[in-house]
């Protein structure tokens, strides 16, 4: 199974609740669970994503709300979710977030992206273009190009959507 970025979008209330149920858990379970449909697999985009934004010339404050949907923060204390037996990201990093007034900045500096038009700024062939990048794998099915649009978008829908209904977004890697 390859390890992935994952985002969960979760209420403040959410986040209380879990941080108790590991404090009065004996074995530290938080009780980390939430819904398939709050839940987006970013798979290996992100750094991608990123780097496209670098080499097309992304301005500063969009390329940093990019790093920030794709990083988070560790401003939120995350500690209950990354404990031996009950770790959400037993493969990388300890998880990070995004607070609710991040998420809606992050949300609006996203939709304001043409990602059209920085994937455009690639080289025309997706071997050069993914070399340029950093992705060194094998061809992707449907095309470089594709597959970063397609996540694009559903990083800056799910954004949209967290903001809208002001929930925080936690982000690890599976």
């Amino acid at each position: 199974m390859a390890v992935t970025q994952q985002l969960a979008r979760i209420s403040e209330e959410c986040l209380a609740a879990c941080r108790q149920s590991a404090s009065a858990s004996p074995d530290r379970d938080p009780q980390w669970d939430p819904s398939a449909y709050e839940v987006l697999d970013l798979d290996w985009a992100p750094a991608l994503l990123k780097r496209v934004g670098e080499v097309a010339g992304l301005g500063e404050v969009h390329l940093d709300a990019l790093r920030r949907a794709t990083d988070g923060d560790t401003v939120l204390d995350l500690g209950f979710l990354n404990t031996h037996a009950h770790a959400i990201a037993p493969f990388g990093a300890a998880p990070t977030a995004l607070g609710i007034s991040q998420v809606a900045c992050v949300s609006e500096l996203l939709g304001q992206i043409d990602m059209p038009v920085l994937l455009a700024a690639l080289p025309a062939d997706d071997r050069d273009a993914g070399s340029l990048i950093g992705h060194v794998g094998d061809p992707i099915t449907g095309g470089l190009r594709a597959y970063l649009l397609e996540h694009f978008n559903a990083l800056r829908d799910f954004y949209l959507d967290a903001a809208e209904r002001h929930l925080l977004v936690v982000l690890w890697w599976d």
